[in-house]
Order: C-alpha cells, then structure tokens, then sequence
C-alpha cells in the first residue's frame, strides 16, 4: 500500500492497538494472539496497529517483534492495513523499520525516542533518518519527550514524503490546531490520548476524524458504536456511555501507573482470551480491581 492511499485508508474509521498475548512464563503466544485477532475482525477497522503500545513494544526484543508483525499481517490476510510501532534511538528504530517492512507491515507507528529530551532539530533529523531508511508510510506520534511543534512538523513533511499522520498524545489543543492549520490535509490526524474515547468529540471539531481505541480489544461492539456516535455527533450517546462506563473505567485505570495497558489485558482475559500477564515493569489488576472491571463490563459485550 502506498503511503498516501495508506493515509486516506486510516483516516475512515477506528483504529486500534491489539494487546500482544504471552504465555504465563513471558513469551510471545502467537496462537491466542491470531485467535483474539480473528475474533476482532468481526467488527470493521480501518486499520490495526500490531506492537503499539498497547502491545508493550517496549518489551518486546526485535525477533519478537518481527513474529508478532508478522502474525499479524498473516491473520488479517490484507483485509486492513498493518502498522508496526517503531521506536528507540534513531538506529535502532531504523533496524525496527527495516524489521517492520520486511515482516510485511504497510507503515510506521514512530514513537519517542528512548528517555532523551531532544531539541527541535535533533527531532527532525531523527524522524528523517528513519523515513528516509522505509518506503512505508510513517505516523509521527507526538507525546512524552519528543513533541515537536507545527514549524517542525511542516519541515518533517517537506523532507519526508512518506511522512502520512500525526498522532496527538500530548493534549495540547493549542498546539494541535497550529498542526492542522499549518498542514491541512497533508496529514491525518489521529487522536492518541490515552483512552481516546474521553477526547473524540472534542479533537473531531478540529480535524481528527479518528483515534486509536484500547478498548476495541475486549469490546469491540462497544467501540464501534461508540466511535459511530462521535462521528454522527451524537452528544447524548457519548455522554451517557461517558458518564456510565468511560468514566468509572477511567478512575481503576488510574490507580497504578501502567495500568493504560494492564486494564486492557484485564478486559481481554475477561472475554474469555488467554492474552497472558503484561511484562515488568508493569503491573497487572488486582483480583478485586479485574471484578469491578468484570462488573463495569457488564452486558458491553
């Protein structure tokens, strides 16, 4: 897939981020991972990101990597586009690229670089050194340390032609519109927050006709809903789902950091899928915090 139809195909619909299943001593399970990923594909997505964040890219070793990509793109079969994520020091994300595209993924997910607060030009450079290494179409996630401005953005794009998105995972609504009123439609805009539901309608307004949804992973019915209601506007269904669900899932996430990912693992296992425990350092739920999930799930499903 080129970048751009590439770019057009993610900014149609939901995204998501599949959790990456281990076995109960930490490796990869490939075969509970196609099977949750044949039971996703039930419910329409525009695109699947395989080793996101939710999918604890930071653990995974580049052999790992490269099995968990490449299950992916076999167990969806080219019905949606693949992503990878990709991240680390600019050489090592390069030697993830290169593992991405030869795994079969159809573009990029480029996270921070590791713990480093680099300056405008240092995160230029790093972004262009890793799109000029792939022919995929690549995502720049702006969060954590790495977030660059719409100056900077701008010059990313006129340097990188397969540059196609911008992830927003930082909540700077000032700054994201200096993004999209500088860059227009060169770009899709993806919203990244962590439980993005929570900002839809809000970043809809600007531009961002998609996000990226954790949830998907154990509700999928629940998520597409959801994610048709934003697009039709429909306030009084988002704030009721808001109100009786995000909310309350929101304050047993918040309880631990790390918990973005361990909840959602929570919830796959509770939908009957071995997805196993998350890697350290991340913690998993307490029992009694995984039967208030269980409680909270309800009849979602």
């Amino acid at each position: 897939m080129d970048p751009k139809t590439l770019a057009s195909t993610i900014g149609s619909g939901l995204l998501s981020f599949p959790v990456t299943h281990f076995t109960a001593d930490g490796d990869f399970n490939e075969d509970s991972y196609r099977k949750h990923l044949a039971w996703l594909d039930a419910h329409k997505l525009a695109a699947l990101f395989a080793a996101g964040g939710t999918g604890e890219y930071f653990s995974l070793t580049l052999p790992e990597y490269s099995r968990v990509v490449s299950a992916a793109v076999a167990e969806t079969a080219g019905k949606m586009p693949i992503l990878a994520g990709c991240g680390y020091g600019t050489r090592t994300a390069i030697e993830f690229a290169k593992a991405a595209e030869k795994s079969g993924a159809q573009g990029l997910l480029l996270f921070p670089p590791y713990l480093v607060n680099p300056d405008q030009d240092g995160l230029f450079r790093h972004v262009k050194a890793i799109c000029d290494s792939t022919s995929l179409g690549v995502i720049v996630y702006n969060r954590d340390n790495a977030i660059a401005t719409d100056v900077t953005i701008a010059r990313m794009c006129d340097a990188c032609p397969n540059l196609v998105g911008f992830k927003d995972g930082v909540g700077d609504l000032e700054l994201m519109m200096k993004i999209y009123l500088r860059m227009g439609d060169r770009l899709t805009y993806i919203g990244g927050l962590p439980t993005a539901e929570t900002f839809a309608l809000s970043y809809l307004e600007m531009g961002v006709t998609t996000y990226s949804s954790a949830i998907f992973n154990f509700l999928p019915k629940w998520a597409t809903d959801f994610y048709a209601a934003v697009r039709r506007r429909d306030h009084a269904f988002v704030a009721r789902e808001m109100r009786e669900f995000v909310v309350p899932y929101l304050a047993i996430r918040d309880r631990r950091k790390g918990y973005a990912v361990s909840i959602v693992k929570a919830g796959v296992r509770l939908m009957g899928h071995d997805c196993g425990p998350v890697r350290t350092p991340l913690s998993d739920l307490t029992d009694d915090e995984t039967t208030q999930l269980k409680a909270l799930i309800g009849n979602r499903t």
